[in-house]
């Protein structure tokens, strides 16, 4: 049996994202969500079990089993 890569999880747990059940690595703040699925942070807004998380606290804010999360991408237009 090899080792995981490095900054990989063995741990897996479930949210909704987005609405849909999902299994993400655990544990993850909303910073390593945003990463793991590719996602710029700076163009994105995320609501984590129904309040908005500031940018500056993606880091910090873990995310949990069974939590909520809602990323929304910010659309230009005029």
């Amino acid at each position: 049996m090899t080792a995981p890569a490095a900054g990989r999880s063995l741990h897996k747990m479930d949210v909704i994202l987005n609405g849909e059940s999902a299994t993400v690595p655990s544990p993850l703040t909303i910073a390593d969500l945003l990463a793991h699925l590719e996602i710029d942070a700076r163009r994105v807004a995320v609501e984590l079990n129904e309040a908005v998380i500031k940018r500056g606290q993606y880091e910090a804010t873990s995310i949990h089993a069974g939590d909520a999360v809602e990323i929304v991408n910010f659309v230009g237009g005029g």
